[in-house]
Order: structure tokens, then C-alpha cells, then sequence
């Protein structure tokens, strides 16, 4: 009789364990010890993998998707019709990608919510990079804000193009006034990755200070973000 199991997956009836199944619990094993901070990218993504493709090797699709898109942060923040493009990943693998993302950003969002948002300015600086900084299109995003500078409510105003979002400050304004908010935080966007503030965007915060102010809010700031980091145009004087 088989007296071990190398010797049993040998018998007729027994199936050889497929390769990656070693590794899979290998990178499990490393997670639980040391932490994220000992895999590489695509190690993480993978353990992201493993649940929505249980019976495939996931190691070339996480290899993949952070050549296509650069990094972990990129890749789970990547489109679904982008992800699509990459055999392999099918609608179970899209969604856990992009709980990822989504889980992120709930994080970090609490942590905004938790607090004076003044005095937690890196956490705001955290929640807008997040939810905002690798997204492929532009966005407008307004915090509003109560007396005690808490958030009132976090909403996404605009869609726009990968270079362009339009922006309408009276509608802004209107909206803060039906809030009773008492401060304004602008958030966008820059889908090439440098947050360096152009013309146009001074120029429209700008006038949005000057029709928010009178009415009794104050623009605390406009914070543009990027893969590449972020810029306050307060931070730069520029309003």
C-alpha cells in the first residue's frame, strides 16, 4: 500500500494538485508574518486574485495588470473596460479589484468624518488621493463644511474629460447655501498625474471666492491631486 503521499497522487484515481496551489499558500504565509510590506505589487494583487480565480494561475494576470498600469494603487483603481482588456480577468476578478478601491476609500473617508477636518489635513489629503487620484477622467469634488469645520457632505459635482471638467460656481455656491455650509473644500483632478494647478483652474477658483465670500463661505481651499502627488493653491498663495 501507498505509505505516503507522493507515493498515492502516483495511483490511478489521484489527481497531482495543480502547481501554484504550494505558492498560493506560500504568499499567504508571508502576508500573515511580515505583513504587505514584504510583497511586491504583484504579490498583493495576487492574494486580491485568488478568491475570484480559485481553480487558475494568477501570478501572469497580476504580472499583467501592473505592467498595463504601473502599480497596485493604479491597477485597482483602473476602469473595468480597461480591466477587461486583460485575458484572463472576467467580472469575478473585476469586482474584487475594485473592492479594493472602494474599501480604501471608505477608509479613509471615516477618518475625515471622525474629525475636524482642519485639523486633520493629512487625512483630507489622504481621502482626495484615494478616492480621486488615479481616476481616468477629471473630476470635481466639494467637502462641505459646518461652523466647527466638520463635513457636512462629501459630493462629486462634475465628470469631465481626461483634461476637462466643467465647473459652474453659482451652482457650487447654491449648493453650499442648501447645506448651510459655512467653508468649502474644491477638489479635482489631474488623469495625466501632474496636480500642477493651470491657468483655468486659478481662475475659476477664483471666482468662485469671490460669489462664495460675500454669502458667508469661505473657500478654505483647492486641493488638485495626482498620481503624482497634490498641490493646495492656498499652500501656493495663488488664492
Amino acid at each position: 500500500m501507498p505509505t505516503d503521499n507522493a507515493e498515492r497522487l502516483q495511483q490511478p484515481g489521484f489527481a497531482e494538485a495543480p502547481h501554484y496551489h504550494g505558492h498560493r499558500e506560500r504568499l499567504r504565509e508571508r502576508f500573515r508574518e511580515a505583513g504587505s510590506d514584504a510583497l511586491s505589487d504583484y504579490e498583493l494583487l495576487e492574494l486580491v486574485l485568488f478568491r475570484a480565480l480559485p481553480r487558475r494561475d494568477v501570478k501572469p494576470i497580476a504580472k499583467e495588470l501592473i505592467a498595463r498600469f504601473g502599480s497596485f494603487a493604479e491597477a485597482v483603481h483602473a476602469p473595468a473596460e480597461r480591466l477587461r482588456e486583460v485575458s484572463g480577468v472576467g467580472e469575478a476578478a473585476i469586482i474584487e479589484i475594485g473592492l479594493i478601491a472602494a474599501a480604501a476609500a471608505r477608509v479613509t473617508k471615516g477618518q475625515v468624518k471622525q474629525r475636524t477636518v482642519l485639523s486633520s489635513w493629512s487625512a483630507v489629503i489622504d481621502y482626495c488621493r484615494t478616492t480621486m487620484a488615479f481616476a481616468d477622467k477629471e473630476q470635481f469634488r466639494i467637502l462641505f463644511l459646518d461652523k466647527r469645520n466638520q463635513l457636512i457632505a462629501d459630493e462629486l459635482q462634475q465628470v469631465g474629460t481626461v483634461d476637462h471638467t466643467p465647473v459652474y460656481p453659482r451652482e457650487i455656491v447654491k449648493r453650499g447655501l442648501e447645506l448651510s455650509a459655512t467653508a468649502v473644500i474644491m477638489v479635482h483632478n489631474h488623469p495625466s498625474g501632474d496636480p500642477t494647478p493651470s491657468q483655468a483652474d486659478i481662475q475659476m477658483t477664483k471666482s468662485i471666492v469671490a460669489i462664495a465670500e460675500p454669502l458667508g463661505i469661505a473657500v478654505h481651499d483647492h486641493i488638485i491631486v495626482g498620481k503624482n502627488g497634490h498641490a493646495s493653491l492656498k499652500g501656493l498663495r495663488l488664492i
